[in-house]
């Protein structure tokens, strides 16, 4: 399995990378064996910046390795929480609540 790679804007890709454009073409490549890279980006939202985090999660869940994002802390954090909640990843802090 590829590691996680969260760009930036500017920040050059790898050429074995696969671009996908949405949910069935990240599926379609990650069946394929590709390392997929999105940017995950939504034109018409109030709150851009949770459209895009919920986008980027997305599009983790289907298989996407690959984000180029101008936020990428946040995606990173948005990506990581998706990948333990998938059982790809394990949690970075686990508690035990006791009632």
């Amino acid at each position: 399995m590829t590691a996680l790679v969260v760009l930036g804007p500017g920040d050059a890709g790898e050429p074995g990378w696969a671009e996908a454009h949405s949910i069935a073409e990240i599926e379609e490549l990650v069946r394929a064996g590709h390392t997929v890279a999105v940017t995950p980006a939504v034109l018409a939202a109030d709150d851009q910046e949770a459209a895009e985090l919920a986008a980027a999660s997305i599009c983790a869940w289907a298989g996407a390795r690959v984000f180029r994002t101008t936020r990428p802390d946040q995606v990173r954090l948005a990506v990581e929480m998706t990948e333990s909640l998938a059982g790809r990843r394990p949690p970075a802090l686990t508690r035990r609540g006791l009632a």
